[in-house]
């Protein structure tokens, strides 16, 4: 499953209280674009699709794809601030090449198939 930071926690609950959301879910996935052909999206969600996994990270409901899952296992969610701002990062072991910025990545076995997210 994924590993959320503690600082990722404390953001995204941040987050959550300022928006009027605590009682949302996080939703963890990624999608076709990016330097390396896939690239990381987060978000707040009410609903749960059919096809989507949820697991429960300290307090927080995440919400997966069931067809991510593979490509998301032991995905580690971290939250920074540094001179450039703050924001989420990735750190993704099944990755086989990251962009610079860190939200794009490369999974071997992935591009070999010539894989596409479902519709």
């Amino acid at each position: 499953m994924i590993e959320i930071s503690k600082a990722a926690i404390a953001e995204i609950k941040r987050m959550q209280m300022a928006r009027n959301l605590v009682e949302t879910n996080l939703r963890v996935g990624f999608t076709n674009g990016g330097c390396e052909n896939f690239y990381y999206t987060i978000d707040f969600t009410d609903s749960i699709l059919e096809q989507e996994r949820v697991c429960h990270v300290d307090g927080i409901s995440v919400v997966i794809d069931r067809h991510h899952l593979a490509y998301l296992d032991n995905l580690k969610l971290d939250y920074a601030e540094d001179l450039m701002g703050g924001g989420f990062r990735f750190e993704n072991p099944l990755a086989t090449n990251v962009c610079g910025c860190g939200n794009s990545f490369a999974i071997a076995h992935v591009e070999s198939e010539r894989w596409q997210l479902p519709t």
